[in-house]
C-alpha cells in the first residue's frame, strides 16, 4: 500500500496545528505510547472534526458516512468483533482481493497489517467518525452484546427489589435482578451510551415517564406502568443513600457508578408532586476531566484575548450565562490551562462536579457554615495565587471576592446573566459599589450552548434570502450554510454534540466610566461593541457559515439579542 504523507506535516502545512505544537504532541507521542493524533486531539490542538478533514482533504482517505452504507453481513465475518473493537474499524466491502475499511483511526499500519495477515486481503482504508464506527460494531456484531436498549426490557409485575451494597455500583455487569433494579441499570446504562447530562423520572397520573437531556434537549424514551413507580424510586434512594420513608420534602444525594471501566458520578434530586415523586439525575463521566480551551468553541480572536486575561496576575474574570451554558467547562478550561506546579490554585465549588490534578478543591457545605463568603475568607489565609468561586450569590461573596482581586489575585467565578454587560448591572444590584465593579474585572465571557450538526447525515444548502435576513448578512451575496437530514447516528435529530458561542468583553477606559456612572447594560453593551466586542449571535452566525450548527440553533438561545 502507497504510504501517504505524514500526519503532522499535513495538519501544520494546512495552518491547523503550529509546528511548535506538533514538536509537543510527538514528545507526548513517545512518552505515553499513544498515537500522535490522539495525543494532539487530547492536548487540545484541533478537534476530532479537524482531524478527520484533514486525513480526508490532505492525506487522500476517503470519507465514509456509515449511516448511508450498506454492509454485506458476510464481510464482517472477516474481522472478529474483538479486532475491530481493539482498532475501531468496521470492514464494509470487498472486491476481488482488496477488502475496504472504515478506520477511526486510517493511519493505524499494525491493525492494517494484522488485518492483512490474518485475512489475506489487501486493506483499503476509508476514514469514518469514531462514534459512529462503534456504533456500526455494536449493530453488526450483535451476538453477546450486552442488553441498553429501553426498547428491549421487559418486567414481572410481581417481583421484590434486592438490597444495594455500599461503594462503587458496576452496572455493566447483568444479572438476575428484580424489574426495578433491572430497570434503572438500563436507565443508566443507555443514558451513559447516548451521553445524556440528566435523567428525569416523573410520575404521570397512570404511568412513569423517563426522559433524557442530550445536548440540551429533553427526548421522552420510555413509559412503564405506574405499578413499577414505587421499586424505581426506592431503589434509586438506597443507591444514593437516602431516606426510603420520606416522601413529603426534597432530598438530594450522590451515586458512584462504575460501567465499562468508566468512573461515573451520579447527582440525584427528588421532588414531591401531586403524582409522587419526581427524580432528576444528573450524570457527571469523570472521564472528561481533561478540558481544553481550544475544545469549548472559542474563535480564534476570542481564544487568544481569554488566554491573555487568564495569565494576568490579579483581577477577576467571570462568566456567565443561564444554568446549562458550559460555565464550569469554560472555568475548568482556563484553570487547566494556567496550572502549573508554581501556582497555588483552589476552587470553591457547589458541588465540586470533577476533580482535577494539583488544584486544591473546597466543596461548599452550607448546613455546616461552609458558605461561598465564609469559604473565600477562609482560602485568602492559604497562600492563593488563582482563586475560583463557583458561583457569586450574594453581595458579601461578590465583595470579598473583588477585594481578593483588589489584593493581588486572579479569581474566576460564574453569575446568572444574559449577557456579558449584564453581569455589571447584576452585580451594581447586588448593592456592590461600581467604583469597585470597575477597579477588579477585567474580563467577562458571556456564552451559551448551541448543537452540532451530525456530522453523519450533514448536508449543504445554498441560504435563502430570508436566511440571509436572519443572520444580517448581505443579501446580494451567496453563502453556503449546513443542515442535519437526521440518522440513527444522531437519533433523527440532526444534532449531534454541542459547542459554544461566546461574547468576551474587555472593560476599556471608556466602559469603567459607564460602570462608574451606573450606566444600563445597554449602554455598556454599546460600548463595547463599539470597542470590537463580538456579540454570541455573531459568535454563532460565524459558526454557522463554518458549517457547525444551524441557523435555529443560534437563534434558539440568542433570543434576548433580538
Amino acid at each position: 500500500m502507497k504510504k501517504k504523507k505524514r500526519l503532522g506535516d499535513a495538519l501544520v502545512e494546512t495552518g491547523v496545528i503550529s509546528g511548535e505544537q506538533l514538536q509537543i504532541a510527538l514528545e507526548e507521542h513517545k512518552k505515553s505510547g499513544e498515537k500522535l493524533g490522539e495525543a494532539i486531539v487530547r492536548l487540545g490542538f484541533c478537534t476530532k472534526d479537524q482531524m478527520i478533514e484533514t486525513l480526508s482533504t490532505q492525506m487522500g482517505f476517503p470519507f465514509i458516512r456509515l449511516e448511508r452504507q450498506v454492509i454485506d453481513p458476510k464481510v464482517i465475518q472477516l474481522i472478529s468483533e474483538d479486532m475491530a473493537r481493539r482498532y475501531k474499524l468496521i470492514p464494509i466491502f470487498k472486491t476481488n482481493n482488496r477488502l475496504n475499511l472504515a478506520m477511526a483511526d486510517p493511519l493505524d499500519y499494525f491493525a492494517i497489517d494484522e488485518i492483512e495477515f490474518q485475512t489475506g486481503f489487501e486493506v483499503v482504508p476509508s476514514i469514518a467518525v469514531e462514534d459512529d464506527v462503534l456504533e456500526a460494531i455494536d449493530k453488526y456484531y450483535s451476538s453477546g452484546r450486552e442488553k441498553t436498549k429501553l426498547s428491549e426490557f421487559k418486567y414481572d409485575k410481581n417481583s421484590t427489589n434486592k438490597k444495594v451494597e455500599s461503594g462503587k455500583i458496576d452496572i455493566t455487569e447483568e444479572g438476575d435482578d428484580s424489574p426495578a433494579v433491572e430497570l434503572v441499570n438500563v436507565v443508566l446504562k443507555q443514558a451513559i451510551e447516548d451521553k445524556a447530562s440528566d435523567i428525569h423520572i416523573e410520575p404521570e397520573e397512570d404511568e412513569l415517564r423517563i426522559r433524557f437531556r442530550i445536548d440540551g434537549i429533553l427526548h421522552e424514551v420510555m413509559k412503564t406502568p405506574k405499578n413499577l413507580e414505587s421499586s424505581v424510586m426506592t431503589r434509586l434512594k438506597i443507591m444514593s443513600k437516602l431516606d426510603i420513608a420520606e416522601k413529603r420534602i426534597p432530598q438530594d444525594g450522590r451515586i458512584e457508578l462504575k460501567y465499562k471501566e468508566k468512573d461515573i458520578d451520579v447527582r440525584i434530586s427528588t421532588l414531591p408532586t401531586v403524582n409522587g415523586e419526581k427524580i432528576v439525575m444528573r450524570i457527571l463521566d469523570k472521564s472528561n476531566v481533561m478540558i481544553n480551551l481550544e475544545n469549548l468553541g472559542f474563535e480564534k480572536e476570542n481564544l487568544e484575548k481569554f488566554r491573555k486575561l487568564i495569565r494576568k496576575p490579579h483581577g477577576i474574570i467571570l462568566v456567565t450565562g443561564p444554568t446549562g451554558s458550559g460555565k464550569t467547562s469554560t472555568l475548568y478550561g482556563a484553570l487547566n490551562e494556567i496550572n502549573t506546579l508554581d501556582k497555588n490554585i483552589i476552587t470553591l465549588e457547589d458541588p465540586v462536579e470533577y476533580q482535577l490534578k494539583i488544584i486544591n478543591q473546597v466543596q461548599v457545605k452550607s448546613d455546616v457554615g461552609l458558605t461561598f463568603a465564609s469559604g473565600l475568607r477562609s482560602i485568602l489565609r492559604q497562600d492563593p495565587d488563582v482563586i475560583m468561586v463557583g458561583e457569586i450569590r450574594d453581595k458579601e461573596t461578590a465583595e470579598i471576592a473583588i477585594e481578593s482581586a483588589m489584593t493581588g489575585h486572579l479569581v474566576f467565578s460564574t453569575l446568572h446573566t444574559n449577557s456579558a454587560a449584564g453581569t455589571i448591572t447584576r452585580l451594581i444590584d447586588m448593592g456592590v459599589e461600581p467604583f469597585l465593579i470597575s477597579s477588579s474585572i477585567i474580563g467577562i465571557v458571556g456564552q451559551r450552548l448551541v448543537r452540532k450538526i451530525c456530522n453523519s447525515c450533514k448536508t449543504e444548502h445554498t441560504a435563502e434570502k430570508e436566511e440571509m435576513l436572519e443572520l444580517n448578512l448581505d443579501a446580494t451575496k451567496e453563502y453556503k450554510i449546513s443542515s442535519g437530514e437526521g440518522c440513527n447516528s444522531c437519533k433523527k435529530t440532526g444534532y449531534k454534540g454541542r459547542t459554544a458561542i461566546h461574547e468576551l468583553l474587555i472593560p476599556n477606559e471608556k466602559i469603567r466610566k459607564l460602570i462608574i456612572e451606573k450606566e444600563s447594560s445597554g449602554a455598556i453593551n454599546k460600548e463595547a461593541i463599539k470597542s470590537g466586542m463580538k456579540t454570541m449571535r455573531d459568535d454563532g452566525v460565524t459558526k454557522i457559515l463554518k458549517g457547525i450548527t444551524t441557523i435555529e440553533e443560534v437563534i434558539r438561545v440568542t433570543q434576548e439579542e433580538l
